[in-house]
């Protein structure tokens, strides 16, 4: 048996799958990772507690998959864009107030870092222009400027700043390289011109880290999938469970990973074009991912990058900072939610699939199910916008609400918040239209993907076609990929797409009266969130003003 082995390290765990050459998983496994959340925006993790996860999911996957070790010819990692800091011998060092060298990740999700992003944006420099024209506090130079300013004991000690996904595979082969993916994605590396702007650096008070050819931060970048020193070393192989020198395909972030388990698979009509396709991974927060083949600049939509996603195309990366994240949220806030949960825990549902059978009785189909929310409306901006707005001081608006305590009403709370997370992806959408990205699908990945209902309204509310992957497992998949290049199973990420992913179901968007109805609830959705713009701005100026 030839398999490869996909980990996707998410928020909350590490998950572990073993796909043969076609694409099939063959098992999977999954387990959770510690995470340690404060005031003023900090959240945190180990690199020891995630290692140590990945290492129990690949052992259990293996076993489930029936797969000997010198079956694997080929593995990849994808995780979350969270700060790594090990010291020179590669141990873990404090990252935060704590002073617990075991809390040595700075999670993607943290704000610690807000100040130090105002202040870089504030400098307007060029290399902002491939972000989207600011750069967010998800990413990784405001929180190595927060580290500086706060830590900065910890700062001159570090050895290495990793993106979680690179810190992966050097603790797997040994190798400092970086991916393209993370470092041009998260970091301001300008892959089209294969270099890091030593002035950026200098201008944003990070100037150390030019220094040795920015050794700390990548002094050598590779493409996606390249494979990485001599495979996987002598303990990372133990560990494992694996075979020494095993490849190891340069990493993705994990959404990146998601759109490379779904975007040119293939389906009745052979391999599609990823350029017409959206790809949208929704997890925690959720990553609405296109492809151009020319440069194309769109406020407040992350890029664009080149190659870091597929060689030879550029990248546009928008996103919504909280989308299953905001959806619990917002359940859980109903009063009729521990009654609901305790139902749907008695017919051994999870909580939302409970509330979707609902939605779907109560409405008589899914088709219809989005009225229920005609009079709720949501904008739930709970983490602020990523995009296309650049705003992670934005917050949620709900409009509608009554005294209903009832199940039926957080039915149609539910509904109105699949909407309005619907509706910020049609704002994505619009944003990118308006600089000529043309897009006639939407492929969904992620766990949400498998909500016909909200395939359904996604569909409606953006009027794109919705297709859904038939692996259920795309993130895992597009790791195993960069195993199967690695290794030279596949000779590229479009060969490892045309032969590993497939389409399955696609839904196609309404038109007439349901098209007219998700428009007046886009129209509601913009006019409350212009309205949180404007109530802000003026609880500003009377914050500002002398007392």
């Amino acid at each position: 048996m030839s398999a490869f082995i996909g980990v996707d390290v998410g928020t909350g765990s590490a998950r572990a799958g073993v796909f043969d050459r076609a694409g099939t998983l063959l098992g999977s496994a999954k387990r959770p990772i510690r995470i340690w959340q404060e005031d003023g925006g900090i959240v945190e993790q180990s690199s020891d507690d995630i290692w140590q996860a990945v290492v129990d999911s690949v052992r259990e996957a293996m076993d489930k998959a029936g797969a000997a070790p010198d079956d694997i010819k080929g593995l990849g990692f994808d995780a979350t864009c969270s700060l790594v800091v090990v010291d020179k011998g590669g141990k873990p060092l404090p990252v935060g107030p704590s002073g617990d060298p075991a809390r040595n990740v700075i999670v993607w999700m943290d704000h610690r870092a807000m100040a130090q992003t105002a202040r870089i944006n504030a400098t307007g420099h060029p290399v902002l222009r491939y972000i989207g024209g600011a750069i967010s506090p998800e990413m990784e130079t405001p929180k190595l400027l927060w580290l500086k300013e706060n830590k900065p004991e910890v700062f001159a000690a570090a050895g290495d700043f990793f993106d979680l996904a690179d810190f992966l595979s050097w603790r797997a082969t040994g190798s400092r390289e970086r991916s393209v993916c993370t470092v041009t994605c998260k970091w301001t590396y300008l892959a089209h011109e294969a270099r890091w702007d030593p002035d950026y650096f200098q201008t944003i008070g990070l100037g150390e880290l030019v220094e040795d050819d920015f050794a700390r931060i990548g002094a050598s970048i590779v493409d996606i999938a390249a494979p990485l020193g001599s495979g996987l070393t002598e303990a990372a192989a133990a560990e494992l469970g694996l075979v020494v020198g095993t490849p190891v395909g340069a990493p993705l972030i994990d959404a990146h990973a998601g759109a490379i388990g779904t975007l040119g698979g293939s389906g009745p009509n052979g391999a599609a074009d990823p350029a017409g396709q959206l790809s949208l991974i929704m997890g925690t927060s959720s990553c609405a991912m296109a492809l151009t083949r020319e440069a194309a600049f769109v406020d407040g939509v992350w890029g664009p990058y080149y190659g870091a996603l597929l060689p030879g195309y550029w990248l546009l990366e928008g996103g919504q900072s909280a989308y299953g994240a905001a959806l619990d949220y917002l359940v859980a806030m109903h009063p009729a939610f521990p009654a609901v949960s305790k139902a749907a825990a008695e017919a051994g549902r999870p909580v939302l699939d409970y509330l979707e059978t609902r939605a779907v009785e109560m409405a008589g189909s899914p088709e219809d199910a989005a009225r229920l929310a005609s009079d709720i409306h949501i904008v739930p901006e709970f983490l602020g916008n990523r995009s296309p707005e650049a705003d992670p001081k934005a917050t949620a608006v709900l409009a509608g609400l009554t005294l209903d305590s009832g199940t039926d009403g957080l039915v149609r709370l539910f509904v109105a918040g699949l909407c309005g997370l619907c509706y910020g992806t049609r704002q994505i959408v619009a944003a990118k239209r308006e600089r000529g990205v043309d897009l006639g699908t939407i492929v969904v990945s992620g766990g949400a993907a498998r909500s016909a209902l909200l395939r359904r309204i996604l569909a409606d509310a953006t009027g794109l076609k919705v297709a859904l992957p038939v692996t259920g497992e795309p993130v895992l998949l597009g790791g195993a990929m960069l195993g199967a290049v690695a290794s030279g199973a596949q000779p590229s990420l479009k060969d490892a797409a045309a032969a590993m992913c497939r389409v399955g179901d696609v839904i196609a968007p309404a038109h007439g009266a349901m098209a007219d109805f998700h428009a007046a609830k886009y129209e509601a959705f913009r006019v409350l969130q212009t309205s949180e713009r404007q109530v802000r701005a003026m609880m500003a100026r009377v914050d500002a003003a002398p007392h």
